[in-house]
């Protein structure tokens, strides 16, 4: 090490070691990674859906897609041949007759895909090898014509046998309990369609509003149009507003909310696309008209949320709304609100800069000195002016919420990180951009010894390297701070504790610093922070990387923290960690420093510095329970969330809360240390328990976007609906599934009762963490495509019919695609219909009970199915995607792992004042300069991708449909697929002691056994005399 950065630390020696058995093992060079099984990025990732085809060094386990390959090639020899439909049975269509014949091209007819491809068993399968082409249009059949035997058993499942079928099971239900259990689910299926159906009234009153803001809309649109961009011949009948969604896909239910897109062909600038004044300029003449307008920018798409009567209070909202946008008063707050949804650090610093209205001098220190070490840097403005910025961590801020900070001075400079669709586009000035401010990102940090470890590696040197792309990505960069900062605590951990490293972490450690020590870092920083993730998320297995990054998260409860904390004390236990002045002591330490919010912490510690003996982890986190709850009805008591008559007992509870623990010496050994509660203060206690869990009051629940004063209700305003001013994939999206409805009249009945089980549970809002309705429909699609035996429903994007002849290869492309989606499918909806009443679409004779069962099975578990029928739902691996053969993939095929936070650019008017908004626009036709313009803020809008479900949108391929659900919205959905399975099994025994559409809201979902097991954990099972030196009786 150089002499010039002082005496090595006492980790130093760890580290060395980890160091020098790199460069002993490190093969090739260091542009490899040491572990089995992480991607390397000069290497091209394996494509959607495939499976390995070389096996992994050493004796690893294989994992389930190839353990399901293996067995298949070991039951049926791999035939790399088309597959041969089965010729037993006729195909009868329009007075025709086809036979099944072997797959080739005839003069006379272009025929489907082999049947064998189209609806695979589940499971990450091998590409198909002969039955598709790179381009499929080329094999489908023309307009017209139809599939070979759509209902051949033989023909259209062929590839490896279900699991069952290899591997004959003792069935775990015999077919009288089956037969009881569907007619549970036949006769609440039945109950759930009739009632919760849509009424055709309902219908006809929607569609009423629907062309009373038609034409209002229209109106606005070309008054502009002819007024403003002086276009005199505008059609005004071209401006459309077309039903999306469920209301014209069959699947909508009482009381959907309509969407509706938004269509204007010959606007010279659309809609949706940036610099439209369109979009305000509706939401202006639709307040004026006395109907509720609310446009949203920072969601995935602009939209604009109607009602038709808005409660006065509500509609005043909404107009003090818009009219602080026109004063430019919204923009900062929307801004702001983003990072404070995602960063709660109370000692976050501000984002400050010169220009504009930033700040015009660096940020005093304590004491009002300038002399603080702050980091300066420059960024060009469009008009030539540099903009000055400033980032510097301060002590004590969480490197999450300093992470935040430095994405809030990147979108203030009016820039975006780099991702993967839009890396190719990024200009040299921009990437210039994003260099200086990862430099000044790292170099701000608060801890010098973190700064230095950071800068020895090439990547974050900052050092010119000829030869060498020396690109950044903000995010890149926040993953490599993270993962050097927990190595950098581990490895003082381990110098501190006395211990041996376990030989897990060390080689995880290895593996991190090896990817750390890269020197083709800027080949593509995006592929790059995949694989660093990869990494961290390994490190973050390890239970000593977990010790030395315990702390409490902001809206974790302590109950929660302390169950995160014994788990980790008992991991340590059973790798036989013994650290010096021992292992629950190292623990408690930890646990305490992790400890949110300050004054909590604060009395904790205090807390145990004054103990003069041994305590335990339990006692230690009693005391946090029990003063967090003080606090928590201190705060609901200052906003009155509490009667009256309650004030005075919640007063009198919050002193005792505070008072000192008690030793109990009746052999209670968990219960060492309690809040004492006397004869005298029992009543209290009681009394309190029959009150509101405090923690469930407003005061004290973390501020959520779902929850303002502008969300309409959920009844008493009239229709509503949602404008989409990007609606063209959601469209055919619509589409697709009428057409699904209409392969089987098991379809919608179906799809209802799932949508009506999930709203009854409370897991169906995309806006409070769990998943949409239309996320829904897709399991249900997904099951009936791919998991019954026999399908259900054939695969209509694999029978997407071939186009018509005569059309150029530019009127294909035009016609197949739509901004680069394959939007091709079989969407001859008479076609359909015809086929489906005549039943020749599948052979699957089982009621709407068997299969709502084998669906609840399904996503309740991942083991075997008690059919037979392959195994359930992998939450942990799998993307369910409708289009693919099979139905699934796997996340680290299509790269969705972890957590993500990009930056889109924003097709919206919110940055812009009215004047902006009233102008006709530039000239579209002015190509973009290479120099990097300086857009507003709001053009680049913050997105949090999470993968803990994943759900392919059919067309939209790097959508995912289920990013919205969060880690509580994932719990709370397998939970209640476990429970529904729990009382399916249970009613084949004819137990029904739970009701399976028994609502349940949000509050209920912690109902008030919680709160009493609390107060339970925190005062113990002993009533104490009121006498002091009493030790307490049991109770």
């Amino acid at each position: 090490m150089d002499s010039s950065r002082g005496p090595e630390p006492p980790e130093a020696a760890l580290e060395n070691r980890l160091r020098n058995l790199i460069l002993t093992n490190g093969g090739q060079g260091s542009d490899q990674t040491a572990s089995d099984g992480q991607p390397v990025m000069s290497e091209p990732a394996t494509s959607s859906g495939t499976s390995p085809q070389t096996s992994k060094s050493g004796n690893r386990r294989p994992n389930q897609a190839q353990r399901r390959q293996m067995a298949s090639q070991y039951s049926i020899p791999l035939d790399p041949r088309p597959q041969v439909p089965s010729a037993n049975i006729p195909y009868q269509g329009r007075g025709q007759q086809w036979r099944n014949a072997p797959h080739q091209r005839q003069s006379s007819a272009t025929h489907y895909h082999s049947p064998g491809r189209w609806n695979e068993p589940r499971g990450h399968q091998p590409p198909p090898q002969a039955s598709f082409s790179p381009h499929p249009h080329l094999q489908h059949p023309q307009t017209g014509t139809f599939p070979q035997d759509l209902t051949s058993s033989n023909g259209w499942r062929q590839g490896p046998p279900a699991y069952g079928q290899q591997h004959p099971r003792r069935p775990q239900f015999g077919p009288e309990e089956v037969a009881v259990q569907a007619e549970l689910l036949n006769r609440l299926c039945a109950q759930v369609a009739s009632g919760s159906a849509i009424e055709r009234s309902e219908i006809a009153q929607k569609e009423n509003f629907r062309v009373r803001i038609e034409h209002l809309i229209r109106r606005v649109i070309t008054d502009y149009e002819q007024e403003l961009a002086q276009r005199w011949d505008f059609p005004a009948m071209s401006v459309e507003l077309k039903c999306f969604g469920s209301l014209s896909s069959g699947f909508a239910t009482k009381a959907s909310d309509m969407d509706l897109a938004l269509l204007s062909p010959f606007s010279r600038v659309q809609p949706d696309e940036k610099g439209s004044p369109i979009p305000r300029l509706i939401e202006k003449a639709l307040l004026d008209a006395g109907i509720g307008a609310r446009l949203l920018t920072r969601t995935r798409v602009p939209i604009i949320k109607l009602c038709e009567h808005p409660p006065e209070t509500l509609y005043g909202d909404l107009l003090v709304q818009r009219e602080k946008w026109e004063k430019g008063l919204d923009n900062e707050n929307q801004e702001d609100q983003a990072d404070d949804e995602q960063d709660h650090d109370e000692n976050a610093p501000a984002a400050t800069g010169k220009g504009g209205d930033h700040q015009t001098e660096p940020p005093l220190a304590q004491g009002g000195s300038k002399t603080m070490e702050v980091t300066e840097f420059e960024i060009p403005s469009s008009d030539g002016e540099p903009q000055k910025f400033y980032l510097k961590q301060t002590p004590g801020t969480s490197l999450d919420s300093y992470y935040g900070t430095a994405k809030k001075v990147l979108r203030k400079a009016g820039f975006r990180d780099v991702r993967t669709p839009t890396m190719s586009t990024f200009t040299e000035a921009e990437w210039d951009i994003l260099y200086r401010v990862c430099q000044a990102f790292v170099r701000g940090l608060a801890d010098p010894l973190l700064r230095q470890r950071l800068e020895r590696y090439p990547s974050l040197s900052f050092q010119p390297r000829p030869g060498t792309p020396d690109r950044h990505s903000l995010t890149t960069t926040f993953t490599q701070i993270e993962g050097e900062h927990a190595v950098q605590k581990w490895a003082a951990w381990l110098a501190r504790a006395g211990v041996d490293p376990d030989p897990h972490a060390e080689q995880a450690v290895m593996a991190w610093i090896q990817a750390q020590s890269r020197q083709n870092y800027g080949v593509d920083p995006v592929a790059y922070n995949k694989e660093l993730q990869l990494l961290l998320d390994r490190m973050k297995k390890s239970v000593s990387i977990q010790l030395v990054l315990l702390e409490q998260d902001h809206d974790e409860s302590p109950t929660q923290y302390h169950i995160r904390a014994t788990r980790i004390m008992e991991g340590l236990r059973s790798d036989r960690y013994r650290p010096a002045g021992g292992l629950e002591k190292s623990i408690i330490e930890r646990y305490v420093a992790g400890i949110h919010p300050k004054e909590i912490k604060s009395a904790v510690v205090e807390y145990v510095d004054s103990m003069t003996e041994p305590i335990t982890l339990d006692t230690v986190a009693r005391r946090h329970k029990s003063l967090q709850l003080a606090r928590e009805f201190s705060r609901a008591l200052d906003k009155k969330s509490y009667d009256a008559q309650h004030v005075e007992d919640v007063e009198a509870y919050v002193n005792l809360l505070k008072s000192p623990l008690r030793k109990s010496t009746k052999g209670h050994v968990r219960y060492d240390y309690v809040v004492p509660v006397s004869k005298k203060t029992a009543a209290l206690v009681a009394k309190i328990k029959a009150l509101d869990d405090p923690h469930r009051l407003a005061p004290n629940q973390p501020r959520a976007k779902y929850k303002d004063h502008l969300e309409f209700p959920k009844s008493g305003a009239g229709v509503q609906c949602d404008i989409n001013f990007s609606a063209h994939l959601a469209l055919e999206n619509t589409l697709l599934l009428r057409c699904y409805s209409h392969t089987d009249p098991r379809v919608r009945p179906m799809v209802l009762f799932v949508k009506h089980w999930a709203k009854m549970r409370g897991i169906n809002s995309g806006y409070r963490g769990t998943l949409s309705s239309y996320g829904y429909v897709m399991m249900v699609l997904h099951y009936l495509v791919n998991v019954a035996q026999p399908f259900v429903c054939p695969n209509l994007q694999q029978l997407a019919p071939a186009p018509p002849p005569h059309l150029s290869p530019l009127d294909v492309e035009n016609r197949n695609r739509f901004r680069g989606y394959d939007v091709q499918f079989w969407r001859n909806e008479q076609e359909i219909i015809h086929l489906a009443s005549m039943h020749q679409l599948n052979h699957n004779q089982e009621s709407i009970g068997h299969l709502l069962r084998g669906f609840f099975e399904y996503f309740a578990q991942s083991g075997p199915m008690s059919t037979g029928n392959g195994k359930g739902f992998d939450w942990g691996r799998d993307v369910l995607s409708l289009r693919t053969p099979g139905g699934l993939l796997s996340k680290q095929a299509k790269g969705w792992t972890g957590a993500k936070t990009v930056y889109e650019g924003q097709a919206d008017q919110s940055s812009q004042g009215p004047k902006a908004a009233a102008a006709p626009g530039s000239n579209p036709n002015v190509p973009a300069s290479d120099s990097p313009s300086k857009p507003k803020g709001d053009d680049v809008k913050e997105v949090r991708l999470r993968y803990l479900f994943a759900i392919e949108d059919p067309f939209e391929t790097d959508h995912n449909i289920a990013r919205t659900v969060t880690h509580n919205g994932i719990v709370s959905i397998r939970d209640e697929f476990r429970r529904a399975w729990r009382i399916i099994k249970a009613a084949g025994s004819g137990d029904v002691s739970e009701q399976l559409l028994e609502e349940v809201s949000e509050e209920k979902k912690d109902d008030k056994a919680s709160f009493a097991d609390l107060l339970h954990e925190i005062h113990g099972p002993v009533i104490f005399d009121d006498d002091d030196d009493d030790d307490g009786n049991d109770v």
